[in-house]
C-alpha cells in the first residue's frame, strides 16, 4: 500500500459505479485471482482517455480483457484498441471477454510474445498515441525500444505497477531473493524513463504506482 488504506478507501468511494458488464467482468477477475487495474488506475486511464481522446490505443498485456474492456468504454467514438497476451488460458478468456462487450469489433486482440509482436508493429511502422503497458514487470526494458518507435510525437506512455506496493524504495538485499530480479529491472526501469532526452516522464503514486512518459519533439 503506496497511500493509507483509510485514504485509498476514501477515494474509491468517490468513484462512479462501472457499467454492469464491466463490474461484471471486474468481480470474476477479483474471484479468479486475475490481477487487473485497480480502481486508482481505472480512474486516471478514465481522465486520460477523455483529456487525450486518443484514436488508436495499445496494450501490452491484456490478461483476461478487463482493461482493454474498460478502455473501449471511455475511448471516443471511432477510436481502436490493439492488445497483446501471450499465456494460453488468458488469451481464451480475454477472446470469450471481450467479444460481449458493446464495442468488441473495435478491439484487436493479438497473440504471443509482447517484444516479437512489437518488433512486428514497428516494422510496419504502425503508431500509437497512447499506449498502456501491464504486462510481465520484468520485461518492461525489453519492450521499451519497440514502444518507443510506435509512439509519436506528443504520444503517451502509461506504466503501471511501477512501485511494487512501495518495495521500490528498499535495497535489493531487504527484497526476497526470488524477487530480486523484477526489483532491480524496474528501478532500472524507472530510472531510465526519468532520464530518456526522448521522453518527459512523471511517477505517480497512484493504485501500485503509474508512469507517465510522453514523447518529446525533435529540438530544432
Amino acid at each position: 500500500m503506496i497511500i493509507s488504506e483509510r485514504l485509498s478507501e476514501y477515494l474509491k468511494a468517490l468513484e462512479c459505479d462501472l457499467p454492469e458488464y464491466l463490474d461484471r467482468l471486474e468481480q470474476q477477475a477479483l474471484t479468479d485471482e486475475v490481477p487487473i487495474i485497480r480502481k486508482e488506475a481505472q480512474a486516471l486511464l478514465r481522465f486520460l482517455l477523455c483529456l487525450l481522446k486518443p484514436e488508436r490505443i495499445l496494450e501490452v498485456g491484456c490478461a483476461v480483457g478487463f482493461s482493454a474492456a474498460f478502455m473501449s468504454e471511455y475511448m471516443p467514438e471511432g477510436a481502436t484498441i490493439t492488445t497483446i497476451e501471450k499465456v494460453e488460458e488468458r488469451i481464451r478468456q480475454a477472446k470469450k471477454n471481450l467479444a460481449g462487450i458493446p464495442k468488441a469489433e473495435r478491439v484487436t486482440l493479438l497473440c504471443g510474445d509482447a517484444a516479437e509482436v512489437l518488433r512486428e508493429l514497428s516494422e510496419r511502422g504502425e503508431t500509437y498515441p497512447f499506449i498502456f503497458m501491464d504486462a510481465a514487470k520484468g520485461q518492461y526494458m525489453n519492450f521499451l525500444p519497440y514502444l518507443l518507435k510506435l509512439l509519436p510525437e506528443g504520444g503517451l506512455l502509461i506504466t503501471d505497477n511501477v512501485l511494487q506496493e512501495g518495495t521500490i524504495v528498499e535495497s535489493k538485499y531487504t527484497i526476497p531473493r526470488r524477487e530480486r530480479t523484477i526489483h532491480m529491472r524496474m528501478r532500472e526501469y524507472v530510472y531510465t524513463l526519468k532520464h530518456m532526452e526522448e521522453l518527459e516522464t512523471v511517477v505517480l503514486p497512484v493504485g501500485d504506482g503509474m508512469t507517465l512518459s510522453v514523447k518529446k519533439g525533435t529540438k530544432g
